[in-house]
C-alpha cells in the first residue's frame, strides 16, 4: 500500500506545480507591464487639445459611451498628445471625448489597440461629430 500512497503524493505535487505555474504566468490586460500607448486625438487632420482619452482593458469591442465603464483616463495636452504607460500586452479600447473649436461641436470616437510585450505603440484616436 505504501508505494501507491507515494505515487498519489507525487501526482498531486506535480499537478499543484503545474497549476501554480499556469496561474502565475497568466496576466490580464491592465497596468503592471512594460508597454505603452501614446498618440494624438484627431478630428480628421485637426488636433483636439485637452481631450479626455479613456481606456478599457481586455477588449477589442467598443464598450459604449458611458465613461464609468472604462478602467482609466488621461487628459491630452495642449498639442492633443496623450499617453498610457506601464501596460501589459493584450487588447485595449481607447475612447476620446473632446471639443473641436473650428466647428464648435463636441467630438467623440475610439479605436481598438493590440499591445505587444515591452513595446511603445503610437496610435491616434480618431474622433468625429
Amino acid at each position: 500500500m505504501k508505494p501507491i500512497l507515494n505515487f498519489h503524493k507525487v501526482i498531486l505535487l506535480v499537478a499543484a506545480i503545474c497549476l501554480s505555474t499556469a496561474l502565475s504566468s497568466c496576466h490580464k490586460e491592465g497596468t503592471g507591464g512594460k508597454s505603452s500607448i501614446s498618440g494624438s486625438v484627431k478630428h480628421h487632420d485637426a488636433s483636439i487639445p485637452n481631450s479626455i482619452v479613456y481606456i478599457k482593458y481586455g477588449t477589442k469591442e467598443f464598450p459604449g459611451t458611458d465613461v464609468s465603464r472604462y478602467d482609466a483616463s488621461v487628459t491630452a495636452d495642449a498639442n492633443a498628445h496623450y499617453e498610457f504607460k506601464d501596460l501589459r500586452k493584450g487588447d485595449y479600447y481607447l475612447y476620446g471625448v473632446g471639443y473641436d473649436n473650428t466647428i464648435m461641436e463636441a467630438v467623440t470616437g475610439g479605436i481598438s489597440v493590440k499591445l505587444k510585450y515591452n513595446k511603445e505603440t503610437e496610435t491616434d484616436v480618431p474622433v468625429t461629430e
